[in-house]
């Protein structure tokens, strides 16, 4: 399949213009995060794609252990049980030369997937069997759904018609019973990743189940599987194809690109949440489709896609192509270019009937293919429910795909706590904050001045936290205070209401230190209320904005703010992850300044700061007391109530805890107090620190009305 004057003219070829990322304004902080997303996207693609593997033992040792990486970041380890399929055939409709029986089955209980299977009109003998998984076909009549498999009908009966049996299955999202793709792009649930969900998982599933099906049927080979689809059933194909070697040919059809193109070039914009693993080990996405080797794998697409763009697909097919070399399997791995945009064109179908007629059947090469597929059906004749199910899960398994972790009972004695907080924080620095710099470089915190009024000193530092990033600490307490003489220095991390309020009560009197005025007015009474603080007490107040707040926050639309979170997703990170290694760095910084080294450090936090803080306080030694205000109560986005109850996302931390598990592990190491009028919500810690004769390091108080900026 590989064309020598192809291979030349790829990488010149010239793009469609994409819409791709949105335009924003270039202010500082916007060009910063560009430069992290590139510079993050460069160190992924330099060391966790499959360049280093050196020989076909290197990758047969690697593969097995990438293969249950790849489960674990679909949510599939441990793999949901196999539960009896419950298929239900609703009916048979025959066409010229062929037979497509629609039924369901249910992936797990409750899960149902609505499928068609063609057959040719006669069977003699096992067939070789494609699984055609689907894209964002939306296909609708009188406001009823008919699943996007009626979109795809022309392959099945292609299909059927040359000799093969075909099951064209249903995605959650535009089947015929309506779950949801869109949960992070559009429907503001970053919950999902803290709960380590995503629809690819749910997907794959679904496919893993529909083999399993067609094993069952008579008129199926079971040696000789292969999966295509396009776009979102591309995506799918390379789920099922990595999983399960079952699957003997495979021919994805614009549905993967590498990590350059998604997150420099802002390809991710265009995508749902189904193209997307869970990236824990922060792999480039050539490694999963390396796990395809050395099965039969063409790789199709056309040469103007704008959110699969053909310079990705074919750095990922050069790269790829060393592993099938590495192996003697070079003639097994195949590139079909078509001309034109993300459309579902016949000559990409005729180069997937090409390659599995090679593949699945023995045929010649050279076979000439001169039939493509032609709509043949009305959508509505090949609907399978006449109404849904009472028992469907498929509106809310987003709430329970992924199980949440299960809550030990509080320990007894310092044993048992040992072990489970050894247990908890294994995971956090493993799969939540496996995101972070792998090496810590020391701060260096540079001072870049200091001014007195009114008997108040600030001094600014700035620190690089992670580059690009260098952020600025201000410290203030009285004048003629030296730093060995302060009783303790309070840390406020910011967020944008205590950005605003810092500004307002010091901008006036030390704008040349403070870098970014956001325009609130001078609050003088703020101001007073510190300065008798100062008076009356030898602290320290230090005051930070982690990345993304104040003078390096990011700017535009509310849709360009969500995919920039969804960037960092990419990465194996969330935003609110690589905030609290800014104030670990934070913290690092202070100790550093001459004079702190031994000064007794609290740290005070509102909202999903005080989230942030909490866990940073788990890596850092010397944090004598946490003040956290207005703290959510979990990271379980399906609670209900109050929204400001659900915390920030963190990358996979309901697998393991939650936010009173996270709570108690400070309380054994710092005094925590937490503001908070739903005292019950903190049972947990309580208990523990009770049990362990440490119930002062705990508090729940009443929340204060106060300003952000002001320690209690």
């Amino acid at each position: 399949m590989r064309n020598p004057l192809l291979l030349c003219l790829l990488p010149s070829l010239v793009l469609a213009a994409s819409p791709y990322p949105e335009k924003t304004p270039a202010t500082p902080g916007n060009k910063l995060l560009d430069r992290y997303f590139a510079e993050q996207t460069r160190e992924i693609t330099a060391t966790n794609g499959v360049g280093h593997i050196e020989s076909a033992d290197d990758w047969n040792s690697k593969a097995p252990e990438y293969r249950r990486q790849m489960f674990e970041m679909l949510g599939l380890d441990p793999l949901p049980e196999k539960t009896p399929l419950q298929t239900v055939k609703t009916g048979e409709l025959k066409g010229e030369g062929y037979v497509v029986e629609k039924l369901n089955f249910q992936s797990l209980p409750g899960l149902y997937v609505t499928a068609n299977l063609y057959l040719p009109a006669k069977v003699e003998k096992p067939l070789p069997t494609i699984l055609y998984v689907c894209g964002h076909a939306n296909v609708m009549k009188d406001g009823v759904s008919l699943g996007n498999k009626a979109g795809y009908e022309h392959h099945g009966v292609w299909f059927a018609k040359h000799g093969y049996a075909c099951l064209i299955i249903d995605t959650v999202q535009l089947g015929e019973i309506r779950g949801e793709h869109h949960g992070t792009y559009s429907k503001g649930r970053f919950w999902w990743w803290s709960r380590g969900y995503t629809p690819a998982g749910l997907e794959a599933w679904s496919c893993i189940r529909a083999l399993d099906y067609l094993e069952t049927r008579k008129e199926v080979d079971k040696t000789r599987f292969g999966v295509t689809g396009r776009s979102g059933g591309g995506a799918y194909s390379w789920w099922i194809t990595a999983l399960d070697e079952r699957i003997k040919a495979s021919a994805p059809t614009a549905g993967v690109t590498d990590m350059q193109n998604q997150v420099i070039d802002g390809c991710v914009e265009g995508h749902c949440d189904c193209m997307f693993f869970v990236n824990t080990y922060r792999w480039d996405f050539e490694r999963m489709v390396a796990l395809a080797a050395p099965r039969p794998l063409l790789i199709v697409n056309t040469d103007k896609d704008t959110i699969f763009p053909i310079d990705g697909v074919f750095r990922i097919y050069q790269n790829v192509r060393k592993i099938y070399s590495l192996l003697g399997a070079e003639d097994k791995i195949g590139l079909q270019v078509a001309e034109g945009p993300h459309k579902d064109l016949q000559p990409l179908n005729i180069g997937a009937f090409h390659w599995f007629e090679r593949h699945l059947k023995g045929a010649d090469p050279m076979q000439v293919i001169d039939e493509g597929a032609k709509k043949t059906n009305d959508p509505a004749s090949l609907r399978v429910l006449a109404e849904l199910p009472k028992d469907q899960l498929n509106t809310k398994i987003d709430e329970t795909f992924v199980p949440l972790a299960k809550t030990p009972a509080p320990a007894t004695n310092e044993g048992d706590w040992k072990k489970q907080n050894d247990t908890w924080m294994k995971a956090l620095k493993e799969k939540v904050f496996a995101g972070w710099p792998q090496e810590i470089a020391s701060v260096n915190p540079q001072k870049e001045n200091s001014a007195e009024r009114d008997g108040i000193r600030m001094t600014a530092y700035d620190f690089e936290s992670q580059s690009p990033f260098r952020l600025r600490l201000y410290i203030v307490h009285r004048d003629g205070l030296r730093a060995q003489d302060l009783e303790l220095v309070a840390l406020n991390v910011l967020d944008e209401p205590g950005w605003d309020e810092f500004c307002a009560a010091y901008h006036s009197r030390f704008g040349k230190l403070i870098e970014v005025f956001p325009g609130a007015a001078k609050d003088d009474t703020a101001f007073e209320q510190e300065k008798k603080m100062f008076t009356t007490f030898k602290w320290g107040m230090a005051y930070i904005c982690p990345r993304g707040v104040g003078p390096t926050a990011w700017t535009g639309s509310e849709k360009a703010q969500t995919q920039r979170l969804r960037r960092f997703y990419l990465l194996g990170q969330t935003l609110d992850g690589m905030r609290v290694w800014d104030i670990r760095r934070t913290l690092q910084t202070i100790r550093a300044i001459p004079g702190f080294e031994e000064t007794p450090l609290w740290i005070q936090a509102h909202r999903d700061m005080a989230v942030d803080s909490l866990y940073a306080s788990l890596f850092e030694d010397g944090v004598k007391r946490l003040d956290l205000h207005d703290m959510p109560l979990t990271h379980n986005g399906t609670v209900e109530g109050d929204a400001k109850a659900v915390g920030p996302a963190m990358l996979n931390v309901l697998k393991h805890l939650d936010l009173p598990q996270a709570a108690a592990m400070a309380a054994m190491r710092s005094r925590v107090v937490i503001y908070s009028d739903k005292k019950e919500a903190w049972d947990y810690p309580a208990t523990i620190t009770k049990n362990l004769g440490k119930e002062k390091q705990l508090q729940v108080r009443e929340p204060v009305e106060s300003k952000s900026s002001r320690s209690e």
